[in-house]
């Protein structure tokens, strides 16, 4: 026997979640397609009016027959077909967010990959984004001695109500002697608030507390000069001890940071931790611009004003303090293995946490915005053409139709390319 338990309705499984990626990117298209939308029924309409008027006025404009004007007429009316025109971007977005999901990269519309292709800054996360999400606690120290065991019953109970990846480390580092059941509030951006014995209790990061002693300050610069997330734990306001907890990079992320550099994207890490830790990461990774001691509303303007220096700004994060800003970003990519939160509200999903998906991901859509112009110039090049050799009458209807519907099938070809690694 077996006992199940149902953590989730059927609308919020991640099948149904990418059933619904895949119905949003089938409404929503790129720029170069809801431009051809918008342009193909009047350019059909012109035709449609322009063709009739032709025909009428030939005989007499250039003194020739009915039926000479009538199939010259009909020649130019299939020449300036846009059929070609209508399937110019069709093929190809079809195909690069195929490609994509074969790879893990899921996207709710070929609009945010079009987008992706012309972004000038990234922004990234850094917990469980550029780092593997999975700390361990390195250091620790209580002023008071004789009180650490009780101390470390708290922090145990405390954390035991967090799913966040510091919170994981620390029960793994921490027994705790007594077990305790506290009523916990998460404060976002600031940490964790509990009550024990008529005692307040509060786990967090350095920044949120005012009165620090020497020795906790002193050991919080040293620690998280070395690149170590520190967190504070205080009774009554009064801080008692820190915890250091060290996260090492992802190890895509600095062939991520390389990659976007080299194509001129600017590149930023927004954190939460202090500025010696976001500095110690940045740093290693080589990235433009440290942004740190963010509180979680914070992300969000951080990325407006990235919008306003730079343009078109993506951001990817995985947990819910990104939320804000994923939507705030031109083009919001979350980490697969982050928070429903995160990958409900991205426009593109890294299914694994694999950054190198992401630089795919660029590589494509670059690929996919050049061939969808490639194949727009064409189609109109060839209408173009066709229209022309029409009206010097060098040209008949089977082969304008052969010409014309052989230059289609060129750009459904040339679409279905990206459908090659």
């Amino acid at each position: 026997s077996f006992t199940m338990e149902v953590t989730k309705e059927a609308k919020d499984t991640v099948f149904a979640k990418i059933l619904q990626l895949v119905n949003q990117n089938q409404s929503n298209q790129t720029k170069a397609a809801s431009i051809i939308q918008k342009f193909e029924p009047k350019y059909v309409t012109f035709v449609l009016i322009a063709i009739p008027l032709f025909v009428v006025s030939a005989p007499l404009l250039f003194d020739w027959s009915w039926n000479e004007s009538l199939y010259k007429g009909l020649v130019i009316l299939v020449a300036a077909s846009p059929c070609a025109l209508a399937a110019a971007t069709i093929s190809a977005t079809l195909s690069a967010t195929s490609t994509l999901a074969k790879q893990g990269v899921l996207s709710k519309g070929s609009t945010y990959l079009s987008q992706l292709a012309d972004i000038k800054a990234i922004a990234f996360d850094k917990t469980g984004t550029l780092t593997k999400g999975k700390p361990e606690v390195t250091h620790a120290y209580f002023i008071d001695s004789a009180n650490e065991a009780h101390l470390i019953d708290v922090i145990v109970a405390m954390e035991s109500e967090s799913n966040h990846p510091l919170a994981t480390a620390m029960l793994q580092a921490f027994t705790a002697r007594e077990k305790l059941t506290l009523t916990v509030t998460n404060e976002i951006g600031k940490g964790l608030i509990a009550t024990a014995n008529q005692d307040s209790y509060r786990i967090g990061k350095p920044s949120t507390f005012e009165k620090v002693p020497e020795k906790i300050a002193h050991l919080n610069a040293k620690w998280a000069a070395e690149g170590n997330t520190v967190v504070y734990i205080s009774k009554n306001d009064d801080v008692q001890g820190l915890i250091a907890l060290m996260d090492i990079p992802n190890e895509h992320a600095q062939a991520a940071i390389a990659y976007f550099k080299s194509r001129g994207i600017h590149t930023t890490l927004i954190t939460g931790d202090s500025e010696m830790t976001g500095q110690a990461v940045g740093k290693q990774l080589a990235i433009d611009e440290i942004i740190a001691n963010v509180m979680p509303a914070d992300k969000s303007d951080i990325i407006g004003d990235q919008k306003t220096k730079y343009g078109l700004v993506a951001m990817v994060g995985d947990g819910v303090n990104d939320a804000p800003a994923l939507v705030k970003a031109d083009v919001g990519i979350a980490m697969g293995d982050g928070t429903d939160v995160a990958v409900e509200v991205s426009d593109l999903a890294l299914m694994k946490n694999n950054l190198l998906k992401l630089i795919e991901a660029h590589r494509i859509a670059l690929r996919m915005n050049r061939i969808m112009w490639q194949n727009i110039i064409f189609s109109m090049l060839v209408v173009v053409f066709l229209v022309t050799v029409g009206l010097l009458g060098l040209t008949n209807i089977a082969i304008s139709v052969i010409i014309h519907e052989g230059s289609t099938l060129v750009v459904i070809l040339n679409g279905l390319r990206l459908l090659r690694k």
